[in-house]
């Protein structure tokens, strides 16, 4: 059993989630290591996913741990037996880690509901749009880093799972650059809220219950719910959290913000209309 260099947010994932079982059987390390017939080394390796598991294990250890959830072990097998090297790792070593485990979330996820109060979501972003987001940043990025985040930023936009993205007439407002760039930005949401796996909403100004719309968050879908994982931004990089507690507040944060929202139809008069108002 080989160990890794730097475990992806996706085999943390998996750790994290047989921990879980573990500790919900009320075993500790050294009994689950006895059940296995391995040492409690293997399986705290196995848990912090600086070593991998395989099926045959992995399967052992949900029946030692009681686990009768069969799809939510099989989603299990299928995240311990991936070797996929998508076209992120080129960016390895060159970005920050966090940029590689969103384009892994991206490449698995089932879909995305996403809630934006300030900018325009990173994956409906036009290049010009991207490359002001990324210059204000403090310090200053260097050319050649602040080229990377852009081109990392268009490759994701590849993506096509279900999305359903709110955004706040704020953030359609809000100028990160000049009319041109927010011209242009307009122009490429109408175009992508014709796409059959883009549902795209807007929460006006003048609707109530603008304080259940004041944050946001990225909801992203996993094999089966439990693997669900909510992203947040952070000073350094992004967080995902990923207990059941934190899943169940905002997926209702979700369709609150939802319920507050204009029709597909209604947000593209809107859109228009901020578009003509430039």
């Amino acid at each position: 059993m080989g160990t890794r260099r730097e475990p992806t947010a996706r085999q943390k994932r998996l750790g994290v989630e047989l921990r879980r079982l573990r500790e919900a059987a009320g075993l500790s390390a050294r009994e689950a290591a006895a059940l296995l017939g391995v040492n409690s080394v293997q399986i705290s390796q196995i848990e912090s996913a600086i070593a991998g598991v395989s099926e045959e294990r992995l399967r052992r250890l949900a029946s030692h741990y009681s686990c009768t959830d069969g799809e939510f072990v099989k989603a299990l097998v299928t995240m311990a037996n991936d070797r996929t090297r998508g076209w992120w790792e080129e960016y390895r070593w060159l970005l920050p880690t966090s940029f590689l485990d969103l384009a892994e979330l991206d490449h698995h996820a089932t879909f995305r509901n996403e809630v934006a109060i300030l900018h325009v979501p990173g994956l409906l972003q036009t290049e010009g749009y991207a490359r002001a987001i990324f210059s204000a940043r403090i310090p200053e990025l260097t050319t050649e880093e602040l080229e990377l985040r852009i081109r990392h930023r268009m490759t994701r936009q590849e993506a096509t799972f279900p999305y359903q993205v709110l955004i706040h007439e704020a953030a359609l407002r809000i100028r990160v650059s000049d009319r041109a760039t927010s011209q242009a930005q307009l122009a490429r949401l109408l175009e992508l809220s014709e796409a059959d796996h883009i549902t795209l909403r807007v929460t006006p100004f003048d609707l109530d219950g603008f304080a259940i719309a004041s944050s946001t968050m990225t909801y992203v879908g996993g094999l089966v719910p439990k693997l669900d994982t909510v992203v947040r931004d952070a000073p350094h990089g992004s967080v995902f959290l990923d207990s059941e507690a934190q899943l169940n507040v905002y997926r209702t944060r979700f369709r609150k913000v939802e319920a507050v929202s204009l029709t597909p139809g209604k947000s593209r008069e809107l859109i228009h209309r901020l578009a003509k108002e430039l």
